[in-house]
Formats: structure tokens, sequence, C-alpha cells
């Protein structure tokens, strides 16, 4: 009896009808995830708009963005010594300023002569970081110097497409949904891809330290490839023209085009009172976040939280910033841009509060505050800025506006690592130098942004 069980149970035919039985299982289950999926990055009008498209590339970006980011996390930063590593990490940002001091004034025109290549523009993007990864991949093991300019290649390319995908998002805005809802939905949809991607380029690494550049090769040229799936009506400049980022004595965006807007020299000044001090405060929190990124991955290092190892002080303080940041992101969409001004200023007083107690009082559960608090603050501050910016600039100067200002907060990030990396560890003094930096953008911009918040409750609802 026992044999005629064993054949009954084992043998070619019951193992194929239980390897097929498993495979219409994981077909059946991949194919509902992918429909659920698809359901949501269509819904709300997004499928017809076109804005589901750039929700599924902006996934793509983001999980190939942290395959790189794992690679190279464990060459420049936990293979090596501390010393060394803050070298290597200085050595990547002072090589990283340069090109985003001179990108500034390069990037929104540039954008702006060639407002019918935007879908090439991504797809150019997506493209040189798959052949940087592909290059990256054979280098990282040894760590050389030659993997520095790569990996630059690299941040400026993605820089590049976070650029473009600002401008081309108002043509993509379906009936009835406000800008800043849509970068929530996007920015949503790009923290899952990064959550999903990044243990499987953990995976990736046990195999190899290459492997997870060439995963994110695969990655990048899928993305390549999506790009020329936008609508056409991305490549349209119809009405649009090139945005002089002044502001006029009244704090009103100056609206001149043609010849007399050309003949002002380009800057960063404002587009308009509020959208000028919205930067401002941006700028500080995302200041914040490159300081904090760069200072407690090194502290928590050398010096964990509370008797916790290193991983583990690492672990929690990148949890509660991802989870503070997915928060703000979902929390800016059910506000809808409604008073995007005290939306700001509620988000530093925030910031500046948690940072404050911090200093005062350092240990595990104020630095946990902190990393969330600054999650939900730049998510909240970035998501006000883009309503800010849609509702103050004309849509004539809105992708130039995009273009400069998503340019600007880049370098604020790298100037707030550069902090972190030359700071000594010391978690009390780290955490009073993160006070400041946003008390800064505290005292430039709220008073200018409660000037335009009154001033706007005088007027009709536009937002």
């Amino acid at each position: 009896m026992a044999s005629v069980a064993r054949t009954v149970t084992s043998g070619p035919g019951p193992v194929r009808r239980a390897g097929n039985a498993v495979a219409r299982a994981t077909q059946r289950t991949s194919t509902a995830v992918v429909r659920r999926v698809r359901r949501h990055t269509h819904s709300g009008g997004a499928g017809e708009s076109g804005l589901a498209k750039l929700i599924e590339l902006h996934a793509v970006n983001s999980a190939g963005d942290m395959l790189i980011t794992v690679a190279l996390a464990s060459t420049i930063f936990f293979s090596v010594p501390t010393g060394e590593a803050r070298g290597r990490v200085a050595l990547y940002l002072l090589v990283t300023m340069a090109p985003f001091a001179l990108l500034a004034p390069v990037i929104g025109p540039l954008l702006d002569r060639i407002p019918h290549g935007r879908r090439a523009a991504m797809a150019m993007s997506m493209l040189a970081r798959a052949i940087l990864a592909w290059t990256m991949a054979g280098v990282v093991a040894t760590a050389g110097l030659e993997l520095y300019p790569a990996a630059l290649g690299v941040l400026v390319a993605s820089k590049a497409y976070g650029v473009v995908r600002s401008a081309v998002m108002p043509r993509l805005l379906p009936a009835r949904t406000t800008l800043v809802k849509a970068n929530s939905r996007v920015s949503l949809t790009g923290l899952l891809a990064t959550a999903v991607a990044a243990p499987i380029g953990g995976l990736l690494h046990l195999i190899g330290p290459g492997v997870p550049l060439y995963g994110a090769f695969v990655v990048f040229v899928c993305g390549t490839l999506l790009s020329f799936s936008l609508p056409h009506k991305v490549d349209s400049a119809k009405g649009e023209a090139r945005a002089e980022l002044t502001s006029g004595e009244d704090g009103e965006p100056h609206r001149h085009l043609g010849r007399q807007w050309r003949e002002k020299r380009p800057g960063l000044r404002s587009v308009g009172g509020p959208v000028l001090h919205a930067l401002q405060a941006n700028a500080s929190l995302r200041a914040l976040s490159g300081f904090l990124t760069l200072f407690l991955a090194f502290l928590l290092r050398e010096h964990p939280l509370g008797g916790l190892s290193g991983p583990v002080s690492l672990g929690l303080v990148a949890v509660a910033a991802g989870t503070g940041n997915a928060f703000g992101t979902a929390l800016g969409s059910w506000l809808r841009a409604r008073g995007p001004e005290r939306i700001i200023i509620s988000a530093l007083a925030a910031a500046l509060a948690a940072t404050c107690v911090a200093a005062a009082w350092y240990g595990v559960l104020t630095i946990a505050v902190v990393a969330a608090a600054a999650g939900i603050a730049q998510a909240l501050g970035k998501l006000s800025l883009d309503a800010l910016i849609q509702r103050d600039v004309p849509e004539e100067v809105r992708t130039s506006a995009f273009a400069r200002s998503e340019t600007a907060l880049q370098l604020a990030w790298v100037i707030g690592g550069a902090i972190g990396i030359v700071l000594p560890l010391n978690g009390t003094l780290g955490m009073a130098v993160a006070a400041a930096l946003v008390a800064v953008g505290f005292a430039f911009s709220v008073r200018g942004l409660m000037t335009g918040a009154r001033r706007r409750a005088t007027r009709p609802r536009t937002v």
C-alpha cells in the first residue's frame, strides 16, 4: 500500500501537475497585482489624460535609482572605515556641487529651447543611467576614483529627469485634479517602488557588488522605452515662454513676456513673493534633509542610539524618515493645496521644534521624531511649493519656473550634506546645527508667507 501511495503522490505526472498548478497560481497572483496597480494609476481620469504613463515611468525611475544607491552605498560607505568613508562622500559631494551650480542657470533655459523634445530628454536621461550603471558594475568592487565620474553622471541624469518630469506634469493633469494632488500620486508611487527595490537590491548585492547595477541597467532600459509611451502633448510648447524669475515691488510676479522679458537677466529671485518665500523655506528643509542623511549616517555608525547596533540605529532612522515622507505626501494629497503658505509655515515650525527638542534631549526617541518630522515637512513643503507655482506662475512660463526651482532645491540638499560631512560627530551639536538650518529658512520666509496668505484670503480662491 505504501508503494501505491508513493506512485500517486510522486513521479513525473504529479510533479508536472504540481508545477503547472504553482505556475498558474503565480501567474494569477501577478496578473491580479498588475491589474490592481494599473487600476490605481489609471483612476481619477489619469488613464485618459496620460498621467498614468508618467506615474508608471516615475516608478521605474525610482526603482532604478534605488538599485544604484544600494550598490554605491555599500562601496563608498559601509565597506570602508568611517574616516575614509567620510572622505569619499566628501569627494562625491565636492564633484557634485560644481555641476549643480552650473545646471541651476542652464537646465531651465535649455528646457525652454527644446520644448518639443521632452519625451526624448526623459528617454536620454534613462539611457544615460543605463549605460553608466553597466559601466560602474565593472569597477564598483574596487571602488576606484573612476567610479566617481560615472556616479556624478548618474546624479546629473537623474536630476535632468526630475526637472523634465516637473515640467510636463501640468500638461497631463486630469480634469478637476490639482497639481499638488497629481504630484502626491506620483511621489507615493515612487516611494512604493523604492521600498520594493531596496530589498531586491540588497539580495542582488549578496550575489555580487555589481549585480544591483546590472539590475539597474535593465530597469533603465525599460524606462527608456516607456518614456516614448507618454502622450505627444508633453512635447507641445503651445503658449509657453521663458520664465525670468524676478518679482515686482508689491511681491506679485512679473507677467511680462516677449522682448522686454527676454532682455532681463534670469535668476532665482522670484516669480512672485509667495513663490520666492516658499522656495526659500523649501531650500532650508531640503538642506536639513541632506544634512540629516549624511550626518546621522556617520554619527550612528560610530555612536549607535541607546545601546542599539549601528545598522539597527540607521534602520530605525531610515524607517522613521520614510514613514514621515509617505505620511506627508498622503497628507498633502488630502489637503489639496488649501492654504499652501500656511502649510509651509506649519511644516517649518514642526521641523524647527523637533530639531530644537533633539538638541536639548538627544536620544533614540527624539532622533526618530526629527527624522519623521523632516520627512513630513519636506513632503508637505514641496507639494505646497508646487501648488504655489501652479497658482501664481502664468502657464506660459510655468515650465521654466519648475526647472529652476527643482535645480535650486537639489543644490540646497548638496550644501546641507556637505555641512553634515565636515561637522564633528557629536549628536547634540549636530541637532543644534540642524535647528539652525531650519531657523534660517524660517526667518527669511515666514513673514512673506504670512503676508501672502493674508493677501490671498481677501481674494476669491482659485486653487
